[in-house]
C-alpha cells in the first residue's frame, strides 16, 4: 500500500488544508503522515487570524526521520511560511525524489486573480522553488499567472495560451502540470501536461457560482489517490473535478463558506 506524507498548514477553524485533505486519502485507502508547515487559528479571509509558523519543528524533524529510516512513496507539499520551511521542505523533497518518492506540489496562493489576505509576494518566490523540484504541480489559474509573471486575463485565455502557460510552469521545474479553474476558450476548465506522454489536455466542466474554501485541497487529494491506486493522470482529473463538483452542490447553500465543505459528511460522493 502506497502511503503519503502531507506537508502543509493545518487549520483549527475550518475545513482546509491538511485538515480537508487526510480523511479523503485515508478513505481510498491511502496511509497518510503529517508534517505540518504551520498552526493558523482559521481561513484568513475572516480578516482577523493568528499563525504559528513551525519551521523549527520541521528543523528538528527531518533528521529524526532521516536517522529512522522513514521513507515516503510520495510527499504533497502545500503553503510556506518561511524561505528557511522552504528550503528544507525543497531540500528534503529533493532527495526523497531522488530514492523514488513522487514529489506533489499545491501552490496555495490566491485565486480570482489576486493573493489570498496574508499571503505576499515572498510567498510567490517560496513556491516557485518548490514547483523546481515537483513532479507534478496542480496551481489554479490565478496561482498559474502569480508562478510565471503572466497577467491574469478575466476573460479567460485561449486554448493556445493554456498551453503555453503550461509550458512556462514546467520551464520552472515540474515535470506534469495541471492548471484548474481556467476559462478556456469561454468555457470553464481544467487543462494539463503529462510529461510521461507528452499529451496536454483539457476537460470541461459546470461551474456553481461562490467561492468555498477547501476546495482546491479536496481537488488534489482526490486527485493523488487515484494517482497512487495506478490511475491515469487525466483520468484521475476527471475524478477530483466530478467530486469536487458534488461536494460543492451538497453544500452550495451553506451561509459561513468560509468554514469550507464538511468532508467527513462527503466521503460517500468518493465512490
Amino acid at each position: 500500500m502506497k502511503q503519503i506524507l502531507l506537508i502543509n498548514d493545518v487549520v483549527g477553524y475550518s475545513k482546509v488544508g491538511m485538515v480537508a485533505m487526510l480523511p479523503i486519502l485515508s478513505y481510498l485507502g491511502v496511509p497518510t503522515y503529517s508534517l505540518p508547515t504551520a498552526l493558523v487559528s482559521n481561513t484568513l479571509d475572516y480578516g482577523k487570524f493568528n499563525i504559528q509558523d513551525t519551521t523549527e519543528y520541521i528543523r528538528g524533524t527531518l533528521p529524526v526521520w532521516k536517522e529512522l529510516g522513514f521513507s515516503f512513496d510520495a510527499i504533497c507539499t502545500g503553503l510556506m511560511f518561511s524561505d528557511e520551511q522552504a528550503r528544507l521542505v525543497a531540500s528534503y523533497c529533493k532527495e526523497q525524489g531522488r530514492a523514488g518518492t513522487a514529489v506533489f506540489v499545491d501552490p496555495i496562493m490566491g485565486d480570482g486573480g489576486r493573493l489570498y489576505n496574508g499571503v505576499t509576494q515572498r510567498q510567490v518566490r517560496l513556491m516557485r522553488e518548490m514547483v523546481s523540484v515537483a513532479h507534478l504541480t496542480f496551481p489554479n489559474y490565478t496561482e498559474a499567472c502569480y508562478l510565471t509573471d503572466t497577467p491574469f486575463q478575466r476573460d479567460g485565455i485561449t486554448w493556445q495560451e493554456a498551453r503555453e502557460l503550461l509550458a512556462a510552469i514546467r520551464d520552472i521545474g515540474s515535470r506534469s502540470v495541471i492548471i484548474t479553474s481556467c476559462r478556456i476558450d469561454g468555457i470553464p476548465s481544467v487543462c494539463g501536461y503529462n510529461h510521461f506522454n507528452g499529451e496536454f489536455f483539457h476537460l470541461e466542466y459546470e461551474e456553481i457560482p461562490g467561492l468555498f474554501h477547501g476546495t482546491g485541497d479536496i481537488f488534489s487529494a482526490v486527485l493523488i489517490g487515484h494517482l497512487l491506486n495506478d490511475e491515469p493522470l487525466k483520468a484521475s482529473t476527471r475524478r477530483a473535478m466530478d467530486t469536487v463538483f458534488r461536494m460543492i452542490d451538497r453544500y452550495r447553500d451553506t451561509d459561513d463558506k468560509n468554514r469550507g465543505i464538511p468532508v467527513e459528511k462527503c466521503l460517500d460522493l468518493l465512490a
